[in-house]
């Protein structure tokens, strides 16, 4: 097949030795998250620092771009080599996972109460809606193609853009808003 096969057989698995599997699974997500503590969040921090670039376009490349690594090498494996269509249910899944289970647990085990603000809210969940729903057009047909391919990079370059002007828009924005409550009012 495409993928080696188990170190332990049926019989081994079915009495104790998943109990092995799912240690070493613990021990990986232990080993990753000391790596990025250590090394991937400091190192993120130099290069941007180096680069001079806002939290918000840090956020929404290099931030992104590491959050986001597992998922784009299980989708070039399951493209390339297992030839199957996991990459998309893996992204859109992890994407769902980041935004509900994430940020459930970090608000579940905070200290304090999180305070959130609609702009970042709204913002991302624009793009997200608008790139999903050109994501579904573009799957109609049951493939992506090179220009459709190339379109939904650009829409993350559009983004990235975004994010570099996004106090400046932001401001843009609630000012349009406020003017236009002053106005109904």
């Amino acid at each position: 097949g495409v993928y080696p096969q188990d170190a332990f057989t049926k019989y081994q698995l079915e009495h104790g030795a998943f109990v092995l599997h799912i240690l070493g699974l613990i021990y990986m997500f232990v080993a990753v998250a000391i790596v990025c503590d250590e090394f991937f969040v400091p190192s993120l921090g130099v290069i941007i620092e180096r680069l001079n670039l806002s939290e918000d376009v840090a956020g929404a490349t290099f931030m992104a771009a590491g959050g986001s690594a597992p998922e784009l090498f299980i989708s070039i494996i399951g493209v390339f080599l297992a030839n199957n269509n996991v990459g998309i249910g893996t992204i859109v899944g992890s994407a769902v996972f980041n935004i509900l289970f994430v940020i459930g647990m970090c608000a579940l085990f905070s200290k304090e109460v999180l305070k959130l603000t609609w702009w970042p809210l709204f913002r991302d969940v624009s793009f997200y809606s608008f790139d999903l729903i050109l994501l579904i057009v573009f799957f109609l047909d049951g493939k992506i193609v090179w220009w459709e391919a190339l379109l939904l990079f650009l829409c993350y370059f559009g983004y990235v853009l975004f994010m570099k002007f996004n106090h400046s828009i932001e401001r843009a924005v609630k000012g349009c808003l406020q003017k236009a409550s002053i106005n109904k009012v």
